[in-house]
């Protein structure tokens, strides 16, 4: 079945407490919501495998890292990286974020080509002061 996948993804999932990055996930790949889920402890973790415009791609979906969303939007523009908002609750964009995601990637075959497999951006906390730029809704590329 994995023959015919292009590539397998790494997707961290990051945001503040309580913004439901666990309910994104299982909106994503089990089309489930449970408004009363717990909080996470640790790390969740799904696999999940889509199709963009004919180019299969295995998603390997991490949850675990909070992040305020001003800190999420710099990291984001700092890194020339998709900054996306999505619904689990209403399961609005959640299907559309995740396959421009990927369809960027694709289209960028210097993020996920063999030769680039262990390069990638460092997550770090650090503290940043006020300010950042504002995103309402659903935001494409930074």
């Amino acid at each position: 079945m994995d023959e015919d996948v292009l590539t397998t993804l790494k997707i961290l999932i990051i945001g503040e407490s309580g913004v439901g990055k666990s309910s994104l996930l299982l909106r994503f790949t089990d089309d489930t919501f449970d408004p009363e889920l717990a909080a996470t402890i640790g790390v969740d973790f799904k696999v999940k495998t889509i199709s963009v415009d004919g180019n299969k791609a295995k998603l390997a979906i991490w949850e675990n890292r909070e992040v305020d969303r001003n800190e999420g939007l710099k990291f984001a523009r700092k890194h020339s990286m998709l900054f996306i908002e999505a619904s689990a609750k209403t399961c609005d964009g959640v299907q559309c974020a995740f396959e421009e995601l990927v369809e960027k990637i694709i289209q960028t075959p210097g993020l996920w080509e063999s030769e680039n497999q262990n390069k990638g951006v460092k997550l770090t906390h650090r503290e940043e002061g006020p300010g950042g730029g504002a995103c309402g809704g659903y935001c494409s590329v930074l």
